[in-house]
């Protein structure tokens, strides 16, 4: 049980330490060796953890969405109305991604990267994500059924809600800002007006 522990403590070290080397050399120009010198490990002692540079990428995002998850499925749990929910499930996600800022840019970088390369960022994008935007849309329905939202197009109100978060990635990243209270805000007057068409 403890080499387990063990196993997954380093490879949490070790995804620390990667993200420190995305940001300065940036995803195209990092090499399995540069992220093994900066772990302070040889490469052959890397490879027991990840594959490649793309394996430790995928897992950090893995990671970060996996948290998300489980934070959106704790506040889906709460004994609150389906508009409070929806507001705490938005600003849950906001403040994960503000606590992941470093990865958001590593992420930011890479979109850049497969850009070049004639690879479509949306796609990736979209895959990734395609399971918030089923949470988001089973929780306006869900709303609606309850008579707490209007009769509203789900899919565009998504695509609304999904808009918000994509702005505080932005902030976050390309804005270089700190924080995103200002969509804090948003999200709550945003939700507000879908319970106020009801």
């Amino acid at each position: 049980m403890s080499i387990v522990v063990e196993h997954d403590k380093r490879r949490r070290e070790i995804l620390e330490k990667a993200l420190d080397v995305f940001i300065d050399e940036g995803f195209e120009d990092v090499t399995f060796q540069k992220l093994a010198d900066r772990c302070g490990i040889t490469r052959t002692t890397l490879y027991i953890y990840f594959k490649n540079k793309k394996d430790i990428f995928n897992f950090s995002i893995k990671q970060l969405l996996q948290e998300v998850e489980e934070d959106i499925t704790g506040v889906r749990k709460e004994k609150l109305s389906h508009t409070n929910k929806l507001v705490r499930v938005m600003t849950v996600i906001i403040e994960r991604l503000e606590e992941n800022r470093r990865l958001l840019l590593v992420v930011l970088n890479y979109l850049f990267y497969i850009a070049k390369s004639d690879y479509d960022p949306d796609y990736r994008v979209r895959r990734r994500t395609v399971r918030l935007r089923h949470i988001l849309s089973t929780m306006l329905i869900e709303g609606i059924k309850a008579g707490e939202f209007a009769d509203i197009n789900v899919k565009d109100a998504v695509e609304f809600l999904y808009g918000i978060l994509e702005s505080a990635v932005f902030r976050l990243t390309v804005l270089r800002r700190t924080g995103a209270d200002e969509l804090r805000q948003a999200v709550v007057l945003a939700v507000q007006r879908l319970a106020a068409e009801s």
